[in-house]
């Protein structure tokens, strides 16, 4: 394998909530050593039992803004009075041998291939996925299964969801999650498959 062959990849996952990209997340993680989940920095409050530098970096206003100024972010948006950002730093894993996993809107994603076409090293490595449920109706099921949103949220969930899937041609691939399991394993061949990239390598060792 060429030496550059050994860093890690970057790999933009997008699709509707609600689709299981957690759960995909999760499934891969299980038999992948190297694989490092971005998290995301959020003014918003803490819900839950959710944990610092597990579910987000949460971070008061002051502190986003300064990471705005700083160009920190490789992505970042206001979402209903809240900031929502993807450090660039995460992404340094990948020299380290490690793949990236950013689970991002699409939005997020045209934004983050945007800031990347400045930086080859990093552009050459990336790779969009978008995730589909297998139909609105499959999707809403499972909406309604987590029995964490009122009515009214499912709604705009759903509305959201089929714009977001408009733009799956956006994407280098597309999966449709009708089993987490095959689902993993595809994401899996994606980035594996991301490491032979010709764009990626830059000494012919062979030669």
């Amino acid at each position: 394998m060429n030496l550059e062959q050994t860093f890690g990849v970057i790999a933009i996952i997008s699709g509707p909530s609600g689709v299981g990209k957690t759960t995909i997340y999760n499934t891969l993680r299980a038999f992948r050593q190297k694989l490092h989940f971005s998290v995301s920095c959020t003014t918003r409050a803490r819900r839950g039992d959710e944990v610092d530098g597990m579910a987000y970096h949460f971070i008061d206003d002051e502190t986003f803004e300064k990471h705005i100024q700083n160009h920190d972010f490789l992505e970042c948006a206001n979402v209903h009075g809240f900031y929502y950002g993807t450090l660039k730093s995460e992404l340094n894993y990948i020299k380290d041998g490690e793949n990236v996993l950013l689970d991002i809107d699409v939005q997020g994603m045209r934004r983050a291939k945007e800031e990347l076409k400045s930086t080859p090293f990093f552009y050459c490595r990336l790779v969009t996925v978008f995730i589909m449920p297998p139909s609105l109706q499959e999707l809403e099921r499972r909406l309604r299964g987590r029995k964490t949103d009122s009515e009214e949220a499912i709604q705009r969930r759903l509305a959201n969801a089929k714009g977001e899937m408009e733009h799956w041609r956006d994407y280098d691939y597309i999966l449709i999650n009708d089993d987490s399991n095959q689902s993993a394993e595809a994401l899996a061949k994606i980035i594996d498959a991301t490491h032979f990239r010709t764009q990626a390598i830059t000494r012919e060792n062979w030669l």
